[in-house]
This record gives C-alpha cells, structure tokens and sequence, in this order.
C-alpha cells in the first residue's frame, strides 16, 4: 500500500468571506497564504492548511495551471478540529473568552484528551483537541 503522511487541507464553505477571514485570523491566529473573494487559505501553523471558501463559487470544475480543480461543495454545519498541546488548554480557554467565543461544550475524552468546542460565524463546529482524543493522537 502507498503511504499517507497526513491531511493536507480541510475546508469550510462560509456566507461572509471577510467576516470569516477575520474570525481565523483574531481567534485562531492564523496567518492567511491565499487571500481573494472565492477562496483564503490559511496556514494551520505548518500542520495543514484550512481553506475557506466562498458559498457557491466552488461548485463548477475550475482551469488551473496544469490542469482543472475538480468542483466541490459543503454545506450545513462542518467541522474541523486542531491539535493543541495539552498544557496550553487553560491559555485557549481565556483567550476564546477574551475574544467573545463561548465554548459550547468540552469533552474529556476516556483516553486522556480534551476537546474544546465552539462555533465560527458561519455555525461550523470547530474543536480544540489535546492528545489522548485518537489512539494514533
């Protein structure tokens, strides 16, 4: 069997692309690589990337250089999840508070993690996740 070594990109599909841009950046702290109407990427702090996309600009196949994006969409309420270390839980705690975030729920996990849960301006549900969530985390 080829190797995989990970997960490259995750995507969310959102209503407001400035309103988004600026919730990732102020709460999350990360950095945008990409930026334009359709779609901005962001650096996940070298783990990933995160694309956010424009509501239905995504849908049709799109000419790339050396060759076509193939189409694709989401809707509803996603969800996505970043490790974080396990030390650093209560620092995002207060920092989620300080920026106006309520977390939703928080989950300690029979393995030893803890997931913080909270909502993005567009209702996706994003975790917070220390190791012990998955056996190979």
């Amino acid at each position: 069997m080829p190797r995989i070594d990970g997960i490259l990109e995750t995507a969310l599909y959102v209503a407001d692309m400035d309103r988004a841009t600026a919730f990732y950046a102020r709460v999350l702290g990360l950095e945008a690589m990409v930026m334009g109407p359709r779609l901005t990427a962001f650096d996940a702090r070298g783990n990933g990337v995160l694309l956010i996309f424009q509501n239905g600009t995504t849908e049709e196949d799109i000419p790339a250089r050396g060759g076509i994006v193939p189409g694709h969409h989401g809707s509803g309420r996603l969800h996505m999840a970043f490790k974080i270390p396990g030390a650093e839980l209560d620092a995002w705690r207060a920092h989620l508070g300080e920026q106006g975030v309520p977390v939703y729920s928080e989950v300690n996990w029979s393995a030893g993690g803890t997931s913080l849960y909270f909502h993005d301006p567009d209702g996706h549900v994003i975790e917070l996740a220390t190791p012990g969530l998955w056996p190979n985390y």
